[in-house]
């Protein structure tokens, strides 16, 4: 039972075996060949395995040819096309199911076995499809031992044939064997159950390749068949066709050949007259040449020709010879013709030895007197090469360095051959020191040294030779910049407008493609005038439309007209510069020269500016900045000068009235007097002496003792101060119609104030720091006043014994004047005063108006303080007076105890007083000592105690001689009585004296 498996498994086993042999031997024959093998094998195959029903006939393993067909025919249903024809009648005859009779009767036992064989294996198999294979397969790997699966299974391997063969007897020896044959019937069996379940797919492959074989087939007769009618085709209809084809694009060839040989001949020919036109300098008919040499290498008609290999470079090094020949000339005719300018100004400034900015020299009017369409034409043809190799934007560029260079070459040939000439005349003229002399003409002096020992007319002298130099430059350059802009932008109907435009269209799409292309400096730019000419220009690509031409010419134009403009800017830059390091130079000298020194350099710098400006067009800042600054530095120098002046001015003071010199009242009546001021009447409250009554609780002794000068005149009245300047012999100072008592630091102060306001005129860019520094004088001298008259530190510092009324009174006369011209002294500076700094500055001049107000009115209190202090000491001594009164009369002395000093005194005041200031002072000053006469006297004689009639009589006396002086004094208080000066003194008198009366 054992044995039957193993015997029938080794029999499939052999059978598959032959069948893979036979198909691996068929395998090299033709395609037909191989399906016949392949059919052939796999019907023995299935029929060893199956089991052929008519098995009587061959065996239980052989094979038969009529179940061949009937596999072939019944099992695999192949598709009608390739079904084989099982019938014996003619294709096309009509078939009946009674054809087949016989052969269904012949096959009907063995199809019932068939059937029930798969009836049994269809049920089998849909119980067990999933089942079987996996467990069928794993019940083998149980059956045999995984010694025999593994890759490296080798009987001769010692370790597994002991392993595989564990036998040491012949019994065991068969057992093993018995047991090796049922492993390999296992493993057999599988392997029949796998293929059963996979020969459909194989036999469905099979068919689809006897398909694919049949196809094939037919392929290849079709393929011989159109082999055959394309030849005879090409025979009878192609070849007459061809040969005209190939005849015509001969043709065409040897056309185009000519053509090339044509061109090689007409670049030859161009070559070498581009070298003749190059030589001679004719730069327009060279670029013409070049355009169309341009124009062939940016196509591709010289593509391939080996000898013209470096046509791009001959063509590169012409573009750069036209190029250096143009700029050559258009320097030369830019530049180097100013030349001959420079050494006529130079000699006439080393003859002459001064030049006048202000006159114009013969040159500039021929300079100003050139005809502009002469350098037009000659710069016309220049600009127009330039435009059209697209260069002019840089050549410009180069000319601004070389016009730069030139005014720096210009000036400092200037500097160096006048400097010397100009410091010896600048010595010889200051100096008579031989020693000076020798050092000079020794050369020790280094070029910064020279310009300092430079005097202010020469160092002027050597500015204006400057300035005519680099103003002859600057109008050449200008004359070049409006004959490039005419030829640019307003030369409309002009024989060469359209030369112009055309060369600007060309330079402009060149100086694009450069851009993009990235070419520099003198590389050529392969395609800028693709297929240009004078009169027409078609671009390629992004370039063809004509809008974009006229952006790209726009801007071309944009960028020359800039180079152009910056060329001449840069030059102006330059001269700046170069001014304003000869001004850095002196910086340190300027601040100490005198106004009009100064302002000749800042003028003569003020107009080179302005000039130099209008020539470039634009603002100088840093020589703006430069001149301002020194301009600053001499206000600060200056003020600060007059400050230390003013200074020792008032220290030295001896507070004298001097007689006012011409120069003086000249001053005033250049400064302030107007036909508006002279008829203004002067305002009551700016002269009149405001203080309210003085009594003993506000008056107190704040300042040094000042004593009352004695003389031996008696009490009378006094001239007014017109009258008085007559009888005294010294003229005052007149403002406004108003004389003004004047000392030394008053006269000087006022000289000042003129030499500020000259300076404001001068520099109306610094008038803002001119008023601010005009208050500070102003400030200084009132402060200081103060501390050396009522302070009396004049005592200290100018050896003065006492302080005065005639120093105070000429020290109020002062600070009034002052105080008065403070309004409009302000009205003119703030003539040039911005508007922003006006607020600033009013504020200013009005606290220092208020504080010589305050001022004056404090000289007032002291003088009434003064004449209040002396009635006191009088009355302190009164009462002991009195007390002799009892003893008999003294004729001689009876009014000098009391009554006689005190009016000497007020007397002396009241002449003081009444010679320097104004009436309306004076009266305002005696209205307050009066009223202070009246009531300290009437209080001390309230309190005396008068028991004798002769005390009272000599008492009377005293009153008389005081209301007597009282009556003398000006006043500008009336009572109803129209009595002056009336008072409780007098009503005092009335109560106690009247006639017939007695006293209280």
């Amino acid at each position: 039972m054992d044995s039957h498996p193993s015997l029938m498994g080794r029999s499939i086993g052999n059978s598959s075996r032959s069948s893979l042999d036979l198909g691996h031997s068929s395998s090299s024959s033709s395609p037909l060949s191989l399906t016949k093998s392949i059919s052939d094998a796999s019907s023995q195959s299935l029929s060893s395995i199956l089991n052929n029903p008519h098995g009587g006939k061959s065996g239980v393993y052989g094979s038969d040819a009529s179940w061949v067909g009937w596999w072939s025919s019944s099992t695999f249903v192949a598709p009608s096309e390739f079904a084989p024809v099982a019938s014996t009648k003619l294709p096309g005859s009509d078939l009946t199911r009674s054809d087949f009779h016989g052969y269904v009767s012949s096959i009907s036992e063995s199809h019932g076995r068939f059937e029930d064989i798969r009836k049994h294996t269809r049920e089998e198999s849909s119980g067990f499809d999933q089942e079987s294979h996996v467990s069928g397969l794993a019940a083998c790997l149980r059956e045999v031992p995984s010694l025999y699966f593994k890759e490296d299974f080798a009987l001769e391997d010692g370790a597994t044939f002991r392993s595989a063969c564990p036998f040491s007897s012949l019994n065991e020896n068969l057992a093993l064997q018995e047991k090796l044959s049922q492993y390999l019937d296992v493993v057999e069996l599988h392997l029949v159950k796998e293929i059963s379940v996979r020969s459909d797919s194989f036999f469905e492959a099979q068919g689809q390749l006897q398909d694919l074989n049949v196809k094939i087939v037919e392929g290849c007769s079709r393929i011989r068949e159109l082999k055959e009618t394309i030849r005879l085709l090409d025979r009878n209809l192609v070849d007459s066709a061809r040969q005209i084809q190939e005849l015509s694009s001969t043709r065409i060839n040897m056309l185009e050949l000519q053509r090339k040989l044509r061109l090689i001949l007409y670049v030859n020919q161009a070559l070498s007259a581009l070298k003749l036109l190059v030589a001679s300098a004719d730069c327009a008919g060279a670029l013409d040449i070049t355009d169309d040499l341009q124009n062939l290498l940016a196509g591709d008609e010289l593509t391939g020709l080996h000898c013209f290999r470096h046509l791009r470079d001959h063509v590169t090094n012409s573009i750069d010879s036209i190029n250096s020949i143009l700029t050559s000339e258009f320097m030369r005719i830019s530049i180097h013709d100013t030349g001959e300018i420079d050494v006529l100004i130079l000699s006439a400034a080393k003859i002459r030895g001064s030049i006048s900015y202000n006159g114009k020299t013969m040159e500039e009017a021929q300079l100003e007197e050139e005809d502009t369409s002469t350098l037009c034409d000659q710069l016309l043809p220049l600009v127009i090469g330039l435009l059209r190799t697209a260069k002019f934007p840089s050549i410009l560029r180069m000319y601004r360095d070389a016009l730069t260079s030139e005014m720096k070459n210009a000036i400092k040939k200037a500097v160096a051959e006048l400097l010397p000439i100009l410091v010896a005349r600048s010595l010889e003229s200051e100096f008579s020191h031989r020693e000076r002399s020798v050092d000079v003409d020794g050369g020790g002096l280094s070029l910064a040294n020279k310009l300092r020992t430079l005097s202010a007319e020469a160092f002027v002298n050597l500015l204006t030779a400057i300035f005519k130099i680099v103003q002859a430059h600057l109008v050449r350059a200008s004359e070049v910049k409006k004959a490039i802009e005419w030829i640019l932008c307003n030369i409309d109907g002009h024989y060469a407008a359209d030369s112009v435009a055309a060369a600007i269209a060309v330079g402009a799409v060149a100086a694009e493609t450069a851009q993009e292309t990235g070419f520099q400096g003198g590389s050529l730019v392969s395609s800028p005038l693709g297929k240009a000419t004078s009169k027409t220009l078609p671009l390629q690509g992004k370039s063809s439309d004509a809008s974009s031409l006229m952006n790209m010419s726009r801007n071309f134009r944009a960028d020359v007209l800039r180079e152009n403009t910056e060329a001449v800017f840069a030059a102006c830059e330059v001269t700046h510069a170069r001014w304003a390091k000869l001004l850095g130079v002196r910086a340190l000298l300027h601040p100490k020269l005198k106004l009009q020194e100064f302002m000749s350099i800042y003028d003569l710098t003020q107009e080179f500016i302005t000039s130099t400006e209008k020539i470039g067009g634009r603002l100088g800042s840093s020589i703006r900045g430069t001149l301002q600054s020194q301009a600053k530095a001499f206000v600060d120098s200056q003020h600060e000068a007059r400050m230390t002046k003013l200074k020792a001015v008032l220290d030295q003071e001896t507070w004298d009235e001097i007689d006012v010199p011409e120069e003086f009242q000249s001053i005033i009546s250049s400064l302030f007097a107007s036909q508006e001021l002279i008829s203004r009447k002067v305002d009551a409250d700016h002269k009149t002496y405001h203080s309210p009554a003085v009594n003993d609780s506000q008056v107190k002794s704040t300042v040094a003792p000042v004593s009352l000068e004695r003389s031996k005149a008696g009490v009378s009245s006094v001239p007014n101060n017109q009258s008085n300047q007559k009888a005294h012999g010294k003229s005052n100072l007149l403002y406004q119609g108003v004389g003004y008592h004047m000392v030394n630091c008053g006269l000087i102060l006022l000289k000042m104030l003129a030499e500020y306001i000259d300076m404001n005129h001068s520099l109306p860019a610094l008038s803002s720091e001119v008023a601010f520094r005009v208050a500070e004088v102003l400030r200084f001298f009132n402060t200081r006043t103060c501390q050396l008259v009522l302070g009396a530190g004049a005592m200290q510092v100018s050896g003065l014994k006492s302080i005065k009324a005639k120093h105070l009174a000429l020290a109020s006369q002062v600070i009034d004047f002052t105080y008065t011209i403070i309004l409009e002294t302000r009205r003119i500076l703030f003539s040039k005063v911005p508007e922003t700094r006006k607020p600033m500055l009013s504020v200013e001049f009005d606290k220092v108006a208020q504080d010589y107000r305050i001022h004056r009115d404090e000289i007032y209190t002291k003088l009434v303080q003064i004449m209040r202090e002396r009635l006191l000491a009088h009355l302190h001594g009164l009462p002991k007076v009195v007390e002799g009164w009892n003893r008999p009369p003294d004729t001689n002395k009876q009014t000098k105890e009391f009554a006689w000093p005190l009016t000497r005194e007020v007397g002396y005041l009241h002449r003081v007083l009444s010679e320097t200031l104004h009436e309306a002072d004076v009266q305002a000053i005696f209205r307050q000592v009066i009223l202070i006469i009246h009531t300290q006297t009437s209080q001390t004689l309230t309190n005396l105690e008068i028991s004798s009639p002769e005390a009272k009589k000599r008492l009377k006396l005293h009153i008389e001689l005081i209301l007597k002086c009282i009556r003398s004094l000006p006043s500008d208080n009336a009572n109803q009585s129209d009595i002056p000066n009336w008072g409780q003194l007098d009503e005092f008198f009335a109560q106690n004296f009247r006639e017939g009366g007695e006293a209280e």
